[in-house]
């Protein structure tokens, strides 16, 4: 670069540089229009320097982008599994803190105890009473003997599904049930509350809901089928409520326990021995269903373990946790207790179920291909839900095969994209066709829903591809070419035992059929045309060369006899006409058996047999119609090239790329036999 263009990119690049000013100088040190047009150059040559700098680093710098994006996406995995380490470390570090509370638990009760020393039945039944005057619609609730309030507290419902506060609630706990009670927005007198809902404590189950801030000091109750959420101010106060709610239904279910002897019979009595045997089958259920131990530690944190695995998306530990207890639990008694911990883990079920199902859906990210579905796919199998796993699956497949087609750039020619399309598709096809026998293999009865899908999957992938080949008026032969690549993508399915190539000729064959009606309806215009200017004079290539490379073009169409037609120099004793329709007759030969198959036999001969007929009958018009002797030898020379040569090699050619013989051209060529005739006679044909 010059010393001048130095000192402007120093000038240009100068923290102080003020547009304005520089311009206001520029202007009146220059002499004319010349200065300021020489001036301009220059700064043009400084960006156009800049900007190809630029470019240079962009394209010096680009195989460095390209490893910083690999070495990010390793990055990503290492740190997939230091998140992975963090979390088993911290559920380790949760169930030793479960434990030191646990042994703390009996310590607490008893200090509690101490601080609050038990109330006289009176004393609680007073408190009980002036509390639920301020409940609008409790009165009833007093109406049953040795009822008393064991603890209460305001807390604020959430919503289940949303996790959003839906309104402020009283609870009272009472030593056989729970009564929730709404706030009044408008108090009247002593009344704050209002009657919302009243539970027996038999008929729910309470369960600790982990903190995920800001949702945190929250509990849940389970009542069939529903269930509440409810936050505490404070810790403290969610811990008092879990304990005493425990404890409350604890000393209730002991209350009945104790009712129930004493109502028993107390006094001796003589033993019996029975003789009826259906008595000794009706005393055994209820020891029985004393016999099932829930108290095991794993059985009573399975409910919590299930959320926190649900939470770090641990599908894996919550289905192993699952069968652990369904294992458990396979040959014992149903029981009350057996109930309620079903009860509970049949919600958990159902969050982890709805969040399997997410994970399948379309609108998860689609990267990954087959293989990332599959971690969700075998969990819902795992759970019993095999038939929607099969659902989800595809549909994920089938949106991510539809994504990719949209995403694939028009560009170029036609036969390139349909190469980028088919490669796309069919192994996308042959991939999840893999997966789905990987993940599927104990399900058969998935398999007739993939072969539906597959074809649904064929049906989109024909209305790209004719929309792109058919659509756009291409040539026949690009139309062949493209079709012939996609029967040789679909045939490589039949390696893994799925043949659509039926499918994909059922729905290519409308297409094709009006291609070649519009390419027969062409040829047929061409032909017509050039009859219509036929002079009946040998043909004149002027040179060697050219001789040469027609000889190669007959000799590749099939005519190998050509060379007799050929005399001295560069004539042929054939005309124009009859040439160019014996080219254009096997290159449309040539591109209909690319396009072949069964349901267009009938279409492929006829349109030959139309092009065909178009030619013989020039020919015996122009017989008949010239006189000079001349003429009509050098017409007949044509008619038996075309009757001897070109006719036969079109149905050989036909039998071998089809594979039977063509009988309606073998007609066609017997009913226009030529005949050897005087010139001066007018018959040509029989």
């Amino acid at each position: 670069m010059s010393e001048t263009g130095n000192r402007l990119r120093k000038l240009l690049e100068s923290p102080n540089f003020d547009p304005q000013n520089y311009v206001k100088q520029l202007s009146q040190q220059s002499d004319g229009d010349r200065d300021l047009q020489e001036h301009r150059q220059k700064i043009q040559n400084l960006a156009d320097e800049t900007a190809q700098n630029l470019k240079k680093n962009v394209y010096k710098n680009y195989r460095q982008f390209i490893e910083t994006a690999k070495e990010i996406s390793y990055l990503e995995s290492e740190m997939y599994q230091l998140s992975h380490i963090l979390t088993e470390q911290k559920s380790i570090m949760e169930s030793i803190t479960q434990a030191l509370l646990s042994t703390d638990k009996d310590e607490t009760s008893k200090e509690m105890q101490a601080a609050f020393p038990k109330e006289t039945e009176e004393l609680k039944q007073r408190t009980l009473t002036s509390l639920l005057e301020k409940v609008e619609g409790g009165k009833n609730i007093l109406d049953t003997p040795g009822r008393h309030l064991v603890y209460n507290g305001d807390l604020v419902e959430f919503d289940v599904d949303n996790m959003s506060p839906i309104q402020k609630v009283h609870a009272f706990l009472m030593n056989d049930c729970l009564l929730i009670a709404t706030w009044l927005p408008n108090r009247r007198g002593t009344v704050k509350y209002k009657y919302n809902a009243l539970y027996d404590l038999e008929s729910f189950a309470v369960v600790n809901v982990k903190d995920n801030p800001p949702m945190k000091d929250m509990f849940k109750i389970l009542m069939f089928p529903d269930s509440r959420i409810f936050q505490a101010e404070n810790s403290k106060i969610k811990k008092e409520w879990l304990e005493i709610l425990e404890e409350t239904k604890k000393n209730k279910v002991t209350k009945d326990r104790h009712m129930k002897e004493e109502e028993a019979p107390t006094s001796p009595v003589r033993t019996e021995v029975s003789t009826n045997p259906f008595d000794q089958e009706d005393d055994e259920p209820p020891g029985a269903g004393e016999s099932v131990d829930l108290s095991l530690e794993w059985i009573q944190e399975l409910p919590e373990d299930l959320d926190v695995c649900i939470a770090q998306r641990d599908f894996e530990g919550a289905v192993d946790l699952l069968d652990k207890l369904n294992e458990y639990l396979k040959d014992q008694p149903v029981t009350q207790r057996v109930k309620e911990l079903r009860l509970k883990v049949d919600e958990r079920v159902r969050q982890l179920t709805e969040v399997l199902v997410f994970e399948l859906s379309p609108d998860r990210s689609l990267r990954g291909g087959p293989k990332a579905t599959r971690r969700a796919v075998s969990q819902l199998i795992r759970l019993g839900q095999s038939t929607k796993a099969c659902e989800l699956f595809l549909k994920n497949r089938e949106a991510a095969v539809q994504t990719a087609i949209r995403q694939l750039r028009i560009e170029g020619a036609t036969l390139l994209y349909i190469h980028k399309l088919c490669n796309i598709f069919f192994t996308s096809l042959l991939e999840t066709a893999k997966e789905f026998e990987m993940d599927f293999a104990g399900n058969t009865g998935c398999y007739s829903a993939f072969v539906v899908w597959s074809k649904s999957a064929m049906r989109m992938f024909v209305d790209a591809f004719s929309k792109q080949v058919f659509d756009s008026k291409e040539s026949l032969s690009t139309a062949a070419e493209c079709v012939k690549v996609a029967k040789e993508h679909c045939q490589q399915l039949t390696d893994i035992g799925l043949d659509l190539t039926f499918t994909l000729q059922s729905l290519l064959v409308k297409d094709i059929k009006a291609a070649l009606q519009s390419y027969n309806d062409i040829i047929i215009e061409a032909t017509k045309h050039r009859n219509s200017e036929e002079m009946w004079r040998r043909m004149n290539l002027m040179t060697p060369e050219a001789l040469a490379k027609l000889k190669d073009e007959m000799r590749s169409c099939g005519v190998g006899s050509f060379e007799q037609y050929t005399g001295d120099d560069c004539w042929v004793n054939l005309s124009y006409t009859i040439v160019a329709f014996t080219k254009q007759m096997m290159s449309f030969l040539d591109e209909g058996l690319k396009l072949y198959f069964p349901e267009l036999h009938m279409v492929l001969l006829e349109s030959l047999r139309e092009i065909i007929l178009v030619a013989v009958q020039h020919v015996d018009y122009s017989l008949r119609c010239e006189q000079d002797p001349e003429k009509k030898a050098f017409i007949m020379q044509n008619a038996t090239f075309l009757h001897d040569t070109v006719l036969p090699v079109v149905e050989r050619r036909f039998e071998e790329g089809v594979g039977k013989p063509a009988k309606q051209l073998q007609d066609l060529r017997k009913s226009t036999r030529p005949v050897r005739i005087n010139p001066e006679s007018t018959t040509s044909m029989v």
